[in-house]
């Protein structure tokens, strides 16, 4: 019997080995598995069994195969009708743009009006007005909703539009949005008529045929395909979210956007809606594009996840830094990079940029800030700035280049996001909202304290051993 169990049990772990070798991932990520698989070999097989491979379900698998080219077409058709549309991309911002439009059939799109919108009041009272003023449609998305204060406010909005007869939709993540589906929220938005979606439901019977952590990451609103939000804030009031985490509150962006590439928000909700229902809204929007718009931002779309568009938001985030040429910024709350952004961002250094990484002084998770340290040793050396801010948990997301263009969105600067969440960034090519952001960054500085390298070097040897323990993890973190 002994015997048995030990041949099943080498038989086992010999066959996960071929297969994360077969799998012919970064090198970083198969050594980090095979660590663990033979260090605790029942845990560490186990584990990759749940989390190891991307799984997303066999039926959202196969939607997204044969939605891509209806959706595609519909794009392709719909840039056409847009009046005004000769620009050329900025050259800085020319090899992400061509990127994206070869990987996701995503354009370019000029003529639209962008507020930047920072104080969680502003935000929430902006997104309930356009509710209250909505006459055909309000489709929202978001990772997390959180019941209390403002985002209750939100709810009665879309109950009173929905009774008035507008097409009310939401797509809420079923881990992030977990107490909001405990809550009795639902059963009311439901009777009202608005339409509640959990997307990518948890459960110990979808473990066998799904993986559980891949979650729906996104922060989109379409308000009668004439309005759109993204950015990094969920739907709730940070002044009654997460206070017991001794973090502070949340601090976070919206964009509110206006002009031609609102239907293109409008498509990537109705592709998650069709992903996660099978009911197509596709052929249901007749848009008619706006002409009051009467200035140049260009702005183009770019969603990320698993089988979009594969490592197209990785390499959008390196070509960024590379294309810096006088100043860099990030601001993430969550730094877990690999080693192609590490190296980029060293190198963005070495050639006279001026790199300033901008990060949580205090995070909510304790195992991914041991495993962000880990990183500024390296990072210090080659002269990067990092900054901590300390007047709350830091959640924006974005990265400067220069006077020149910005990628800001849902997406940090981690393997999570590049790799296993659905997100969305925008591509922000335009001087004049560029200099809002540095604005906002040239903010968030003025509250952070620099880290110092030899102030760096004099930590305790136990958060060093913590951190270089973390480090290993770093690629399954």
């Amino acid at each position: 019997m002994g015997w048995l169990l030990f041949l099943a049990h080498t038989s086992l772990v010999l066959g996960v080995t071929l297969r994360v070798i077969m799998k012919r991932r970064p090198v970083g990520v198969s050594l980090a598995w095979l660590a663990l698989i033979y260090a605790i070999p029942i845990l560490g097989v186990a584990t990759y069994i749940l989390f190891g491979e991307v799984r997303l379900g066999r039926k959202r698998a196969e939607r997204a195969k044969a939605m891509y080219r209806p959706y595609a077409d519909w794009i392709n058709v719909l840039v056409s009708r847009f009046p005004g549309q000769s620009f050329s991309v900025s050259e800085p911002a020319l090899p992400i743009y061509e990127l994206v439009k070869a990987r996701l059939n995503m354009p370019m799109l000029s003529g639209n009006g962008m507020t930047l919108l920072e104080a969680p009041d502003r935000i929430l009272g902006a997104l309930q007005d356009d509710i209250r003023a909505a006459r055909s449609s309000c489709y929202l998305e978001f990772y997390i909703w959180y019941p209390g204060g403002l985002a209750d406010d939100i709810a009665f909005e879309l109950i009173d539009a929905a009774e008035r007869g507008v097409d009310c939709r939401l797509l809420l993540d079923s881990v992030g949005s977990a107490d909001f589906f405990r809550s009795p929220w639902p059963t009311k938005l439901r009777n009202a008529g608005v339409k509640v979606v959990e997307v990518l439901p948890v459960g110990a019977f979808r473990l066998l045929f799904e993986r559980q952590d891949l979650r729906m990451h996104r922060k989109l609103v379409v308000i009668d395909d004439d309005v759109a939000y993204t950015g990094s804030m969920n739907l709730v009031d940070p002044s009654c979210f997460k206070q017991s985490a001794g973090v502070g509150q949340w601090v976070d962006i919206m964009l509110r956007i206006r002009g031609p590439i609102v239907p293109i928000f409008w498509s990537l909700f109705v592709w998650d809606w069709e992903m996660e229902t099978g009911e197509r809204l596709l052929e249901q929007l007749e848009y008619h594009p706006i002409s009051c718009l009467d200035n140049q931002l260009k702005l183009q779309l770019l969603p990320s996840g698993p089988f979009m568009g594969g490592d197209a938001i990785q390499q959008s985030l390196l070509t960024a830094v590379y294309q810096a040429r006088r100043r860099l910024v990030l601001i993430t709350p969550y730094f877990v990079p690999d080693d192609a952004l590490v190296a980029a961002l060293c190198s963005a250094a070495d050639r006279g940029v001026e790199v300033q990484l901008i990060l949580p002084e205090r995070n909510n998770s304790r195992m991914v800030n041991y495993a962000c340290n880990a990183f500024f040793d390296e990072l210090l050396v080659a002269g990067v700035e990092i900054h901590l801010y300390g007047a709350g948990l830091l959640h924006t997301k974005c990265v400067l280049v220069d006077h020149q263009f910005g990628l800001v969105g849902t997406v940090n600067l981690d393997k999570r996001s590049l790799w296993l969440n659905f997100e969305m960034t925008l591509l922000i090519d335009d001087g004049k909202a560029m200099g809002d952001l540095l604005q906002l960054a040239d903010g968030y500085l003025s509250k952070a304290r620099q880290v110092k390298w030899l102030e760096w070097r004099r930590r305790p040897f136990r958060r060093r051993l913590l951190e270089n323990l973390f480090y290993l993890l770093s690629p399954l973190l």
